[in-house]
């Protein structure tokens, strides 16, 4: 599941937005207005990446109110480890979903770099990539040693403070051959192995190194493996890995064959198919901890291109629960069980950050639409147990979504945002009504409850905490809605 285990409510969490509604339609939204401004969501994407930057940052951060922090990190241990990404409203560097993160960001690279460059954002995205991807080469001092957390959640959360000022435990965490972590480190070599695809045109040595450390580290997960939650228990109360490693290896498997060809790999999540649960998790979410779905469609991708027919029947078997993932979004199980809806119709797993799973789900959607257009079956649909669904109604889904974020929902509002010393910061700013002296453009908070029911305040963490892992997703789904607009206008 994707919610924090531990949480002490008097203390909250140190970096809880209240939303500023920003406008991303451009009429208004509603039935018969013009789309959203898709390309302005795009644009503040982007930005919110740039203010959960740490370390020093460079001369072209176009967040200004946003400065140099975390200068320090690793130095107690010996070792450099500034940079990389706070996740969300605090100031821990936490590493599986840091990789989540920078894997989903270069999936969205992948799968829409043309629309992504015509809304005028390549660089940016490359840029939001490779603060994360030269953080885990930094991260990744030994073959068997990755670090896997700087500062603790605990500590950072009895303060409410800027991370340019914080004053709280810098100390740092990792996982080695008598502490394994599989999943932490099976995450970070797909964030690599994706990396290294999206610059081997433009950087083809960087890309190399990022496939180096992946192969490294993916050796590292299968020879030593572990939950890194049971090797770090200051992870245990943040970010749980409650599915276990298995789906972290076979994920960094299918994305290794995907960036290097080499038939070991396709080989690996065929042969642990079963033992790790690809072909058996039938799953109706996809997250930061949670990666069979995504796993399961890039399994069906290689399958749709009519590749490796030697693995057919395990391919087919990965397709099944792809689809009943997609199924399951749709209302389209039967008895097999659907994702819930708001009566606003927002997808809904859970209370805690609800939109993580809406902002997946939009991605994915739209990815296997993709990939079953492009397989040349006609038409390209997809077979649920209530009849066939052909792929625009993937598409429909996955931008109703999307659409519900930017604003068409009950609230009428957008869940895109448009933040001291320690405990000054709760004294100053957490219980002021005020407006706040600085807004995190770009955020995706964690949205309304089952009933579309959304209270906008900042000790309402499980509703208005922002994270990177929310936001990844989007920055493809923001460019191709936005280049799918464009082509309508031109018609």
């Amino acid at each position: 599941m994707a919610t924090r285990i531990k949480m002490i409510l008097s203390l909250a969490i140190c970096a809880v937005l209240a939303l500023v509604h920003l406008p991303f339609t451009t009429a208004g939204g509603g039935e018969g207005a013009a789309p959203f401004d898709y390309k302005k969501a795009l644009h503040s994407s982007l930005l919110y990446f740039e203010a959960q930057r740490s370390g020093r940052l460079p001369h072209n951060q176009r967040v200004k109110w946003r400065g140099h922090s975390g200068l320090a990190d690793g130095l107690q241990q010996g070792v450099d480890l500034v940079g990389g990404y706070y996740d969300a409203g605090d100031n821990v560097k936490f590493g599986l979903p840091m990789a989540f993160t920078v894997t989903m960001l270069s999936w969205s690279a992948m799968e829409f770099a043309d629309d992504i460059a015509a809304a005028g954002e390549w660089r940016h995205v490359l840029e939001a990539i490779k603060w994360g991807t030269d953080y885990f080469v930094k991260a990744h001092t030994e073959p068997y040693v990755l670090w896997a957390e700087v500062g603790d959640g605990d500590t950072d959360h009895y303060c409410w403070q800027r991370p340019e000022d914080m004053t709280t435990s810098r100390q740092a965490y990792k996982v080695n051959r008598d502490n394994p972590g599989s999943d932490l480190v099976g995450e970070t070599a797909a964030a690599l192995a994706a990396a290294s695809m999206v610059f081997r045109r433009s950087n083809p040595h960087y890309a190399q190194v990022l496939l180096h450390h992946a192969e490294q580290l993916f050796e590292f997960g299968d020879k030593y493996r572990g939950k890194y939650d049971s090797s770090i228990g200051e992870a245990y109360s943040y970010y749980a890995s409650v599915s276990g490693y298995g789906d972290e290896m076979l994920w960094a498997a299918l994305w290794l064959h995907r960036a290097t060809g080499k038939a070991s790999y396709l080989d690996y999540a065929v042969d642990m198919a079963d033992e790790f649960g690809g072909t058996t998790w039938a799953i109706t979410e996809f997250s930061w901890d949670v990666k069979y779905a995504g796993l399961q469609i890039l399994a069906t991708k290689v399958l749709l291109e009519g590749k490796h027919p030697e693995h057919k029947a395990t391919l087919e078997k990965y397709k099944a629960k792809a689809e009943h993932y997609l199924c399951a979004c749709l209302n389209k199980n039967g008895d097999a069980g659907n994702v819930n809806r708001t009566a606003g119709g927002m997808l809904f797993v859970r209370q805690w950050n609800n939109m993580q799973y809406v902002t997946n789900a939009a991605f994915l959607l739209t990815v296997y639409s993709r990939y079953l257009t492009s397989a040349g079956q006609e038409p390209p649909v997809l077979q649920c147990p209530d009849g066939p669904v052909h792929a625009d109604k993937l598409r429909s889904l996955a931008r109703a979504q999307t659409d519900y974020v930017l604003g068409a929902n009950p609230a009428g509002v957008s869940y895109l945002v448009g933040f001291i010393g320690c405990m000054q910061g709760y004294d100053n700013w957490f219980l002021r009504r005020g407006a706040n002296p600085n807004v995190v453009v770009g955020a995706i908070v964690g949205g309304p409850d089952h009933l579309d029911r959304f209270r906008d305040r900042r000790d309402n963490y499980m509703q208005t905490e922002a994270c990177t892992y929310n936001t990844a997703p989007m920055v493809g789904i923001f460019a191709h809605l936005h280049g799918e607009t464009a082509i309508t206008k031109k018609s």
